[in-house]
């Protein structure tokens, strides 16, 4: 899994729409949280052209955010926005765009974000408007939400937060989750504690991009195949840093790779990679066409059933 600000995307037009189709075919990650895609149109054909890809995005809002997951490994079982209303506009000027899925049986929640930029440094107590306070805020919200709605569920927390993992606690905005290490970790906290030149924002050099886990990932999270990893994509090409920034974004991604056991005991249904689809019905059992932005029931001929949403033109079977 993997987070990453892809800057307005296509920054640079076909140039753009190349480079980043051929890292996400390289790279062969199973679920993408991206930000900042301006071009929603391009995007979606960009992904279309893409064997086994397909992407879950919510149109009419700047600075989109968007999932990008691999159809054979990932099984979307819903996506929805939260905090919506104009109230949590100043916290979260981006609504977390939050996907229910599968991996392996095993069901996950990750919260893409996009939070407020710039400030001093400093949080202002006294200024609601000041983006340090914002940000701070905007934990608040997401940790209230994930201890109310997803107490026990696996919940990965992602995106460019825009701020610094790493700061002492006075000034640090993601105090709401680091004051409950029984709760959250930051799976790149390594990465921020470390060298500069392995941080996520090279042009004014800051660890900004994060992945913060529940507590019902700390095992997963604890075994010694777990990679955590600020991704120089740049390194790879032959301009390097230039011709990345130019033509891809200011931001690297920021990946890990995790091994998944399971959580629950029920058994998973089985693999409908070799079934034959016979039909697909609305959640009233009602006999359907695939439709974009619609959950469906895809009906398999070994008797498995999967629910299933896509905003993709080609259907996910």
């Amino acid at each position: 899994i993997a987070t990453w600000n892809i800057e307005w995307f296509p920054k640079n037009g076909t140039a753009t729409i190349d480079r980043v189709k051929a890292i996400v075919q390289n790279l062969e990650i199973d679920l993408w949280a991206i930000q900042e895609i301006d071009d929603t149109t391009v995007f979606k054909g960009m992904i279309e052209d893409l064997d086994d890809y397909d992407y879950i995005l919510m149109d009419g809002w700047f600075g989109g955010l968007v999932y990008v997951y691999n159809s054979n490994e990932i099984e979307v079982l819903d996506a929805f926005e939260i905090y919506t209303e104009s109230p949590f506009w100043s916290p979260l000027p981006r609504s977390p765009l939050i996907l229910h899925f599968s991996f392996n049986g095993e069901p996950f929640y990750a919260i893409n974000n996009h939070f407020k930029c710039c400030g001093n440094g400093t949080i202002n107590w006294s200024d609601d408007g000041d983006e340090e306070m914002r940000r701070r805020e905007a934990c608040v919200l997401i940790n209230d939400y994930i201890q109310n709605e997803l107490p026990d569920d696996r919940v990965i927390v992602l995106g460019d937060l825009n701020d610094l993992i790493q700061e002492g606690p006075a000034n640090n905005v993601f105090e709401p989750f680091l004051e409950l290490p029984e709760d959250y970790l930051f799976a790149d906290m390594p990465i921020a504690q470390g060298p500069s030149s392995g941080w996520s924002f090279p042009g004014w050099p800051s660890h900004l991009d994060h992945l913060l886990l529940s507590d019902e990932l700390f095992t997963d999270f604890s075994a010694s195949s777990t990679q955590v990893a600020c991704l120089d994509i740049a390194a790879h090409m032959d301009g390097g840093w230039s011709e990345y920034d130019y033509n891809v974004s200011d931001h690297r991604p920021v990946a890990m790779q995790l091994m998944v056991t399971p959580l629950t005991t029920s058994s998973a249904p089985n693999s409908t990679e070799i079934a034959e689809l016979l039909q697909i019905s609305d959640l009233m059992g009602r006999i359907c066409e695939y439709t974009p932005n619609k959950v469906l029931l895809y009906h398999f001929s070994d008797g498995s059933v999967r629910k299933h949403i896509s905003w993709s033109n080609k259907a996910p079977y």
